[in-house]
């Protein structure tokens, strides 16, 4: 049976350093048997079919491959299109209201809990809010990303340690459904 995940590498083609053009991705992909891999925008995620492997097993692939085809490791997570969608669906904030930059997920490679983030005071960041979802945390950060004070907390290694955690903005969540759904 054939599948249809999107893969989101983590931290490339920011800033002129861990260059990975698409198109070498794409091909790089279908190296490795992928079927209708296609790229959207030039920060890392790619959707391809595959008819073997899980999440887990597909991200390994892709990193191996890519740390031989590059010469630097990129963690990747791999997802397929019912998780996107249901973590598109059970969105706790009012996603259809809001600009794509001021709402954000972050996709981890692992469960999370509570717990992990009890240090973090909500109420000192609001009106940013954060909420906790399936291997996903929701960031609502009312000014963007790059201003959110409360996404520079939840970023910090130490909360983040032992997991791949790569975030997207709303209108990149959306087309990843879409994509993965074609």
């Amino acid at each position: 049976m054939t599948t249809t995940y999107a893969a989101l590498l983590r931290g490339i083609n920011v800033g002129g350093s861990r260059k990975v053009p698409m198109a070498d991705l794409r091909t790089l992909m279908e190296d490795l048997g992928h079927d209708g891999v296609r790229s959207y925008l030039q920060s890392g995620q790619a959707v391809f079919t595959a008819d073997h492997g899980d999440e887990d097993s597909l991200a390994a692939e892709l990193t191996d491959a890519i740390e031989k085809r590059f010469g630097f490791t990129v963690d990747v997570i791999v997802r397929d299109h019912a998780y996107l969608k249901a973590i598109a669906d059970n969105c706790p904030f009012p996603a259809a209201e809001l600009e794509g930059k001021q709402l954000h997920v972050t996709y981890f490679s692992a469960p999370v809990d509570a717990d992990r983030f009890a240090e973090i005071d909500q109420a000192a960041h609001l009106p940013e809010e954060f909420r906790l979802g399936d291997r996903a945390l929701y960031l609502y950060a009312p000014n963007g990303l790059g201003r959110s004070k409360l996404a520079e907390q939840l970023s910090k290694p130490r909360l983040n340690k032992g997991l791949i955690a790569t975030s997207r903005n709303w209108n990149t969540v959306v087309k990843l459904v879409e994509m993965t759904g074609e």
